[in-house]
Order: structure tokens, then sequence, then C-alpha cells
């Protein structure tokens, strides 16, 4: 037993109120939303809703699941972040695996991938070389760009490196080749380190807007951010697929609503899975190199 002093009673009290007064800027702007796409056109555009429904319905979510391009961005959001989420993760394990270990050069390799986290090749250069490999206006040109990311690459080298060697050895003398030692010892002892790069590669993978809008030439391959971003900005009746009588009706701002909130659920759904992993995985791949 031990007795606090009166500072640390104060560091802890204002400690919390900061942690709450941030979770709370965090929440109740989806609360607000949430609020705003149950709400009846009325009481959106009389500015009537703050944190709870106003003239409760749904027809904001029934209209943004008969919208075929809502529906259709968000699949191939869906596909995109699947896909992209694989290869990154095979790009960046294997890369990491790789540089874990010691060997002529290594340094200047590791060197050369942090280098690329300070100075990229620039957008006109991106766009040409992503044209001129023909991946224009195909789901390649979302996911293969961005398939590695230096910042992963450390925290999965960091990690490995926690491994005992004696392991590695153990499998060499039963006669394991390097990529069932990966797949079989340094995969399943790295979960948490591979549920947090994940965990970065979904996020953005789901959220990247720009590059839809760039190397798409028609609006009906978007992935979803860039089609929000369409919405949000455009802010026209026709971009959410409205007739005369659904905008006379219904109110713009509630669609919008409905159809961030929805954007927001799947890495919401997915981010408690991978939360137990995700401070060991940040913490252990930060310590060494």
């Amino acid at each position: 037993m031990y007795h606090k002093s009166v500072g640390y009673k104060v560091f802890a009290v204002f400690n919390y109120a900061f942690l709450i007064a941030v979770a709370l800027s965090c929440f109740l702007p989806m609360l607000h939303l949430l609020a705003q796409s149950f709400s009846s056109k009325s009481a959106v555009n009389g500015n009537l809703v703050s944190f709870w429904p106003v003239e409760f319905n749904t027809d904001s979510y029934a209209k943004t699941f008969r919208n075929s391009n809502f529906t259709g961005s968000m699949l191939i959001s869906v596909v995109r972040t699947v896909l992209g989420t694989a290869i990154s993760l095979f790009v960046v394990a294997t890369a990491g695996y790789a540089l874990s270990k010691e060997f002529r050069g290594r340094n200047a390799l590791m060197w050369a991938f942090i280098f690329t986290m300070l100075f990229s090749g620039g957008l006109i250069p991106s766009y040409i070389l992503v044209t001129k490999l023909g991946l224009k206006d195909t789901i390649w040109s979302l996911v293969l760009p961005g398939a590695f990311g230096a910042y992963n690459l450390i925290l999965l080298v960091n990690f490995f490196k926690t491994i005992p060697k004696a392991l590695e050895e153990a499998a060499f003398i039963d006669g394991a080749s390097f990529f069932a030692i990966l797949w079989k010892i340094y995969l399943p002892l790295s979960l948490p380190g591979l549920a947090t790069v994940g965990l970065f590669m979904m996020v953005g993978n789901w959220n990247s807007w720009f590059d839809g809008i760039l190397y798409m030439s028609d609006t009906a391959d978007y992935p979803l951010a860039s089609f929000l971003q369409t919405v949000v900005v455009q802010s026209s009746a026709q971009s959410m697929a409205l007739s005369q009588s659904e905008a006379e009706a219904m109110s713009e701002q509630s669609i919008k609503a409905a159809q961030i909130f929805i954007s927001t659920l799947p890495i919401i759904a997915v981010y408690p899975f991978l939360q137990r992993y995700f401070v060991k995985g940040i913490v252990l791949g930060a310590v060494k190199e």
C-alpha cells in the first residue's frame, strides 16, 4: 500500500478529463450523423437534430441500399480492401522476414526502404507508370501502387527479431525451407504484429479516395470512399440517384449521413477482433532496430 501524492492525483484528474474529451470528440460527431440519418427532412433542414433522431424513419437507409451506385462502390471497396490487405501482408511479411536476418548490405537496403517514407516518385510519374503498365481502370491500380509500406515493414522486421533464433535453427536441422519456417513458425508467433499492420492496411485501403478518382475514368468503378467524396463535394440529387419526388420528400443531408455512417461500419466491426493484438504489436514492433 502506498499514498499517491497530490500532484499525481491532480495529473490523473486532468489526464482522464483530457482522454474523455478526446473520446467524446470522436464519438459525438458519429452519434450526430446517426441521429441525422434516422430523422425526417423537416427536422434535418430545420437544424433540430442533435444526438437523438427527430421524427424517426429509415427512409435514408432504404434509399441508400436501393442506390446501385452506392452498393456497387461498396462492393469494389470490399474487394479492394481484402485483395490489397492480402497482397500487402504477403509482400511486407516476406520482406520483413528477410530483412530481420543479418547479411551484407542489409542496412543499405533498409535505408533505401526508409527513404521511401520521406520522398515519393511524385503524382505525375506515378500516374504515367500506372497508365503505361496498363493498370488504369482496373482494380490493380488501386491495390498494387500502395502494396508496400516502409512503416509496416519496420514494425514486422522488429517483431520478427523478437522470435528466438533457436526455433529457426531447429527447423533448419529438421529440413524446413525458408518459406516453411516463415509460414509455420514466424507468422503464427507474430499475430500481434500481423494484426497491427493488417489493420493499418485495411483502414488505408478502405479510406483511400484520391487514387480512385485519379485512376478510374468511369464513376461506376469508384470505390466507396471516392464515391462518397463526390457525393459530399458535388452535393447533387443525381449522384445520390434521387428522383424529383424523392428529392422533395427526403433530405439529401440525411442520405449523406446514412451513407457515411454505413461506410464506417466495416472497420468498426473488424477493430474489436484485432484490438487485443494492436497495442502489443505497436510496442514490440517499435523497440528494436
